[in-house]
C-alpha cells in the first residue's frame, strides 16, 4: 500500500486547508517580471552610464531653429515652436497673417459606361434609361495658402482631391491664426 497524500481540503472545501486555498497561481501572475528575467542586474557599485547628450541643431537649419515636431504643416509651410518654417527661411509666428484662396472646381458628369449601359438596356427594356441617372464627380485644382509675417511673404499650393479639401485647409488655417495671436 502506498502512503496517503494529505487532503488539501482538510479545513473544508471553501478554506482549502490550514494555509488557505491551494489552487490558482502560487507566485506573481503572468506578465510580472520574474527574478532572473531579462538582463541581469548590474553589480553593486557599478558606474551608471551618463544620459545621452542633447542633439545638435540640424545642418542647414535656419538660425534659431530649435527642432521638434511641427505643430502644423500646410504644403511646404510648417509651424515649429514660435516660428513659421518655409523653404525661403523662417518667419516669426507672432502677428502672422494667413490667407487661403480656393482655386478648385468640382465637375459632375455622366460616365461613359453609364451611357453604353443605357443604350444596351434601352433596346431590351425601358429601364435602361435609369443608367443615365449615374453621376461621377471629379475635383481638380488647388488651394493657395499664403502667409505674411515680418515683412516677408510666402505662398504654397495644396492640391484639391475632393470637395472637402478647402474646408479642411480653412480649419488648419484657423488653427494657425489662433497660434499667431
Amino acid at each position: 500500500m502506498s502512503e496517503q497524500q494529505p487532503n488539501p481540503y482538510a479545513g473544508g472545501p471553501a478554506q482549502g486547508g490550514p494555509d488557505g486555498p491551494k489552487w490558482g497561481p502560487q507566485g506573481p501572475g503572468y506578465g510580472y517580471p520574474q527574478p532572473g528575467y531579462g538582463y541581469p542586474p548590474p553589480p553593486a557599485g557599478a558606474p551608471v552610464p551618463p544620459a545621452a547628450p542633447a542633439m545638435p541643431a540640424m545642418p542647414g537649419a535656419p538660425a534659431g531653429f530649435t527642432g521638434g515636431a511641427p505643430m502644423l504643416a500646410l504644403g511646404d509651410i510648417s509651424i515649429v515652436g514660435d516660428q513659421i518654417i518655409t523653404p525661403s527661411g523662417s518667419l516669426p509666428l507672432k502677428g502672422a497673417v494667413w490667407n487661403a484662396t480656393d482655386f478648385s472646381r468640382t465637375e459632375e458628369k455622366i460616365p461613359t459606361h453609364a451611357i453604353i449601359l443605357a443604350i444596351v438596356f434601352f433596346l431590351f427594356c425601358l429601364l435602361g434609361l435609369l443608367f443615365l441617372l449615374m453621376k461621377q464627380k471629379t475635383t481638380t485644382g488647388f488651394v493657395q495658402v499664403t502667409v505674411t509675417s515680418g515683412g516677408r511673404h510666402h505662398s504654397t499650393m495644396v492640391p484639391a482631391t475632393d470637395p472637402g479639401t478647402f474646408p479642411w485647409v480653412m480649419s488648419q488655417l484657423n488653427y494657425a491664426r489662433s497660434l499667431s495671436v
